[in-house]
């Protein structure tokens, strides 16, 4: 019995690719064909990075007649933000830290 194995968040955005959809999507919704305008890769490349980013839910998607628009899910986005805070909070620490002992010098 095969199991199907699913991304997460964090693989999806380790690609930069797929971390420049996420900020071309930040800005507006877009349809495949605007988003692959601005990237020198072929159309059903950037649909598989789509598909990857919907897989782990950092995009949603609405149809408009015959278009499709995907959009940044920020409810997901806010998720990953809220699993870095601690990190952020532990760096912050260290570069006052560092700050401190740069005055003190």
């Amino acid at each position: 019995m095969s199991q199907i194995v699913r991304r997460d968040v964090f693989q999806a955005i380790a690609d930069p690719t797929r971390r420049s959809i996420l900020n071309l999507l930040l800005k507006e919704e877009m349809t495949p064909n605007a988003l692959a305008a601005e990237f020198s890769t072929t159309r059903q490349a950037v649909s598989k990075h789509l598909g990857i980013l919907a897989e782990c839910g950092l995009l949603t998607h609405k149809q408009s007649g015959r278009e499709i628009y995907y959009l940044l899910n920020t409810k997901k986005m806010r998720e990953v933000d809220e699993w870095l805070e601690p990190f952020r909070k532990v760096w912050e620490g260290r570069f006052s830290q560092l700050d401190d002992l740069l005055k003190d010098m």
